[in-house]
């Protein structure tokens, strides 16, 4: 399914790259039982977990990718690296041509980073405060600071949130609080993981549709992880999907539809009394007259599918869209499990 490049082959004017890094982690295991209780103090038993397998893939400046995979495969690892808040047991990284284990606080100056389950906010504070402490601590221009803040404000709609506390706020007002604070200081790339954790529509739509804008008229470059696939196929237009710690797939989200077998989904709108009759269809739902079908386009073509319904009586409507993602990827997922 992926194919792995030299890293020696991508064009140089990138912004991320890993090559052949590995992470392991050290679990040390526990048995409350009276004799396990004995043996962990005799002779503790220790667990090595493979976070990351050799992995290697390049970013370009200005794009933005989805990286993606099942709880637990190496994501936020990976992004924890990328920010040199971990270290890596073998293999090199480079972000905006710096090392984040030797440079961290010189990348930390071109870098963002948002996880979603936390903030940077001062939590018994204003939150202008807080953005007031970053452009102190963080040595931000006046001229910078003002242009960023007035951005942030406008886009992100936090005017009348700036005196409110921290600990006031509610989840998607703090998400565009800690999403407006990272990005004070003009960031060339971003990292976030699950920044839509938790979020309402309006709120991810509100945060999509801003990181949509300053990556196209800021060239921002942003990788993104998020359980939220839909959120993921809107934003990017590449997904690194990572799998027990190795890359899995590289490629478009049109790419990754078309190996599971170019899923379609197909509604076809009824006369009253009217059944359609569909051969090769996976039949979903039908609700007043409304007939949802999953089918595989790699097995019916459109042509087929298409006499089958011309031949239907009491078609009113038919409607063909792409299988939503998320179905896409649940499938991949359980091959994945499964070892195939």
């Amino acid at each position: 399914m992926y194919k792995k490049v030299p890293i020696d082959m991508y064009p140089m004017d990138f912004a991320v790259s890993l090559s052949n890094v590995t992470k392991t982690y050290t679990q040390w295991q526990r048995d409350n039982t009276a004799r396990g209780l004995v043996k962990n103090l005799i002779k503790p038993e220790k667990k090595t977990i493979t976070a990351l397998d050799d992995v290697s893939f390049v970013i370009q400046r200005g794009e933005i990718v989805a990286y993606a995979g099942p709880n637990g495969a190496g994501k936020s690892t990976t992004m924890k690296l990328l920010g040199g808040m971990l270290l890596p047991d073998s293999g090199n990284i480079s972000v905006l041509s710096m090392s984040p284990q030797k440079q961290r606080i010189a990348l930390m100056k071109r870098i963002g980073i948002l996880f979603g389950n936390r903030t940077e906010l001062w939590w018994d504070h204003p939150v202008i405060q807080s953005f007031e402490w970053k452009k102190v601590v963080w040595g931000i221009p006046d001229e910078i600071y003002k242009k960023n803040l007035d951005m942030v404000i406008e886009l992100l709609e936090i005017g009348a949130l700036l005196k409110t506390f921290a600990r006031e706020l509610s989840l998607g007002q703090r998400m565009r609080a800690d999403l407006a604070m990272m990005l004070l200081h003009s960031p060339e790339v971003i990292l976030l993981d699950e920044p839509t954790l938790g979020l309402d529509v309006v709120a991810k739509r509100q945060m999509i549709d801003f990181l949509k804008r300053i990556n196209k008229e800021n060239g921002v470059t942003i990788i993104v992880t998020s359980h939220d696939m839909d959120d993921l196929e809107e934003m990017a237009e590449r997904i690194l999907m990572i799998s027990s710690g190795k890359i899995a797939f590289d490629g478009s989200f049109d790419q990754l539809r078309s190996i599971t077998g170019n899923l379609t989904r197909v509604n076809v709108t009824m006369e009253k009394g009217y059944i359609p009759q569909i051969n090769n269809c996976k039949l979903l739902s039908s609700n007043n007259g409304l007939f949802e079908y999953d089918v595989d386009l790699a097995k019916i073509p459109v042509r087929d599918l298409l006499s089958q319904l011309s031949n239907c009586q009491g078609v009113r409507d038919v409607e063909i869209k792409k299988a939503p993602i998320e179905q896409v990827i649940a499938g991949l997922y359980r091959n994945w499990s499964s070892g195939n």
